[in-house]
């Protein structure tokens, strides 16, 4: 049988061209489902990065559970259970787009002018001189500081806070920023005086801002302020708090829900420098390419999925 196989050409031939074609197919077939796999990768990350908060990370998290579940209850043919985790699918995919609208809506925005390389970090907006900038917060709060003149400002780091995270928005200025305007507000006489004042890259955007506090027990003992910064920094990331004392001067930076105290006028100056601003190597980045993108993905996407793995609702934030 063997020496009629190799007196054959032809069949040799073909049992060649067949194994050729097997293999061809598996190759393609792998780089189908790795394509995929990829997209469904990109498209997890950009939802990550656009809620980016802590009490919105766990609703996806579930989300991704349910969408791996479903696909392995199909690849599995269970099919009562593959209909049942469908339909949870679809009815948490509406209820996350009713819960998270402002995000998708600025997905959608972002989709829709071209924008999408800034869902993956990309952003090339031009950010006004930082020493202007902070030198104008720093030096506004060293005087209000001297004077015990209690004041709290909310500072955007990475984007736009959304308002319903605001018990009241406050009043709209939309004015640029500087240390007389800052100090003027805080003026115990004034009717903004109580509130917080949310500055956005170079404006003030609105004044007598109400914040919602924070319910944790060592809050407590501190002041509305403090309590305050510590309540919104907990339910945003994407922000920062500084807080002056009225009673005794004292300067405090809230950042993740934890107040950084006491502060001297040079080390907020710091600490600001520091989170709202690139550094000078950071700024001598290298030009964006599709290989800096797959690299940033990679970066951001693994601290992410390994926060939402790692982290438990109930774990106790350590003490800095």
């Amino acid at each position: 049988m063997k020496s009629g196989l190799s007196n054959d050409p032809g069949l040799v031939q073909l049992l060649v061209v067949q194994s050729t074609n097997n293999d061809s197919d598996l190759i393609q077939s792998l780089v189908v489902h790795s394509i995929d796999i990829g997209l469904v990768l990109a498209l997890i990350y950009m939802v990550l990065v656009i809620i980016g908060e802590r009490r919105t990370l766990w609703m996806v998290r579930g989300f991704i559970v349910l969408m791996l579940a479903s696909a392995l209850s199909q690849w599995a043919e269970l099919r009562l259970l593959s209909f049942a985790l469908n339909s949870l699918v679809i009815g948490s995919a509406v209820s996350m787009a009713v819960i998270l609208q402002s995000e998708f809506r600025r997905f959608l925005e972002q989709l829709g002018q071209g924008e999408i390389l800034q869902m993956f970090g990309h952003n090339s907006r031009v950010l006004p001189e930082s020493d202007s900038i902070i030198d104008e917060i720093v030096e506004s709060i060293k005087q209000l500081s001297q004077n015990r003149i209690g004041a709290l400002l909310i500072i955007e780091t990475e984007g736009p806070i959304d308002e319903r995270d605001f018990s009241v928005p406050g009043v709209k200025l939309n004015a640029e920023l500087s240390k007389e305007l800052l100090q003027t507000i805080f003026q115990p006489k004034t009717l903004l005086h109580d509130g917080a004042v949310l500055i956005r890259e170079h404006k003030i955007i609105s004044a007598g801002v109400i914040l919602p506090l924070s319910e944790r027990i060592a809050s407590r003992q501190l002041g509305t302020r403090h309590r305050a910064a510590m309540g919104i920094t907990e339910q945003v990331e994407k922000c920062i708090c500084v807080v002056v004392s009225e009673e005794t001067g004292s300067i405090s930076l809230a950042e993740k829900g934890t107040l950084n105290r006491p502060l001297t006028s040079n080390k907020l100056k710091e600490l600001l420098e520091q989170r709202l601003f690139l550094s000078g190597s950071e700024k001598n980045t290298k030009p964006f390419t599709l290989v800096n993108l797959g690299l940033k993905m990679g970066s951001k996407g693994s601290r992410l999925m390994s926060w939402m793995l790692r982290q438990s609702p109930s774990a106790p934030r350590k003490k800095r």
